[in-house]
């Protein structure tokens, strides 16, 4: 267990413990109704950002640079499909840290992310080089 999930299950056994000395069963009742509707509404961000991730391919990314631009470490993953509306194509093994997953634009441009316990430590931009003058017509 992490230092963040300790700190989620504990506030939310303090608001319980304040809410109940504050106002008895209504109180936790409130306080109950107050944690399942934070529930409810990550559940629906996840469920929004899988279904956007489901009408693109895999690893596909509209514009590379772009999601470059926007990634910050710590986040999480779920957070990196949400702005590259699509599931990266997984390049490590399954269940071996990190994961590295890449998403790749219509230029074949290509950022490779490493997750570490699930949160962004490192990424890469490669971006193919250009095409001499004489190549370009050729496949």
């Amino acid at each position: 267990m992490t230092l963040r999930n300790i700190a989620t299950l504990l506030g939310i056994v303090l608001l319980a413990a304040a809410a109940w000395h504050a106002y008895g069963p209504p109180g936790l009742l409130a306080a109950g109704g107050g944690l399942v509707m934070w529930g409810l509404l990550h559940f629906t961000r996840l469920v929004h950002v899988m279904t956007r991730a489901a009408r693109s391919p895999i690893g596909h990314v509209g514009s590379a640079v772009m999601l470059n631009a926007r990634l910050k470490s710590g986040v999480n993953l779920m957070h990196v499909v949400a702005l590259a509306r699509a599931l990266g194509e997984a390049r490590s093994a399954e269940g071996l840290q990190p994961e590295v997953y890449r998403w790749t634009d219509g230029t074949h441009s290509h950022v490779t992310c490493e997750f570490a316990g699930g949160r962004l430590v490192r990424w890469k931009l490669v971006r193919p080089a250009p095409l001499a003058d004489g190549q370009a017509g050729e496949s």
